[in-house]
This record gives structure tokens, sequence and C-alpha cells, in this order.
């Protein structure tokens, strides 16, 4: 399962958020280093406005059969828990 080391900075009142495809970024390269230590990565492709996130995945995650799972619970999860605006996650080749 994955897990994050830490969370991003949460944003004083009445400071602007940053643009969403960032804040999508910074919570990827938070998961990145526990996809890494299994020898794969992922990589942000789109972020939509509809709130749906493309990634590729890449190395050993290519055709593992945890990808769906590593999707799912670890990088949907992670993101549509700290935002909001996220509605799906997909993978995309």
């Amino acid at each position: 399962m994955i897990m994050m080391q830490s969370t991003p900075d949460a944003h004083a009142a009445g400071e602007p958020q940053a643009p969403l495809e960032q804040r999508v970024q910074e919570i990827l390269d938070l998961i990145r280093p526990a996809i890494q230590s299994d020898g794969g990565d992922v990589e942000l492709v789109d972020v939509s406005d509809d709130g749906t996130v493309r990634v590729r995945f890449l190395g050993a995650c290519v055709g593992c059969p945890s990808s769906s799972m590593t999707l799912k619970v670890g990088i949907e999860r992670q993101l549509r828990d700290h935002i909001p605006e996220v509605t799906r996650v997909l993978a995309v080749t």
C-alpha cells in the first residue's frame, strides 16, 4: 500500500491556492518514492477541467498486475483525499 511521507503545507486563510495541476503534481511527488522503491514510477499526463487526472505508469509498473490497485487505492485515494476537485484518476499508455 502506498503511504505518503508528508502532506503539502496548508494554505493560510485568504492565500490563493496553487493551480490544480500543480497541486496534483505535489501529491504525486510525495507518492513517487514508494512507487520507485518497487522499481516503478508515475508521470502526470493531464488534469482536465472536470477533475479527471491522467497518469502514466513507468518502469516495473508497466504491465504489473498490482498497478490497478496502486492506481485506485494509492494514487486516486491520496489525490481525492487531499484535492477535492479531483473526481477520478485514469492510467493511460
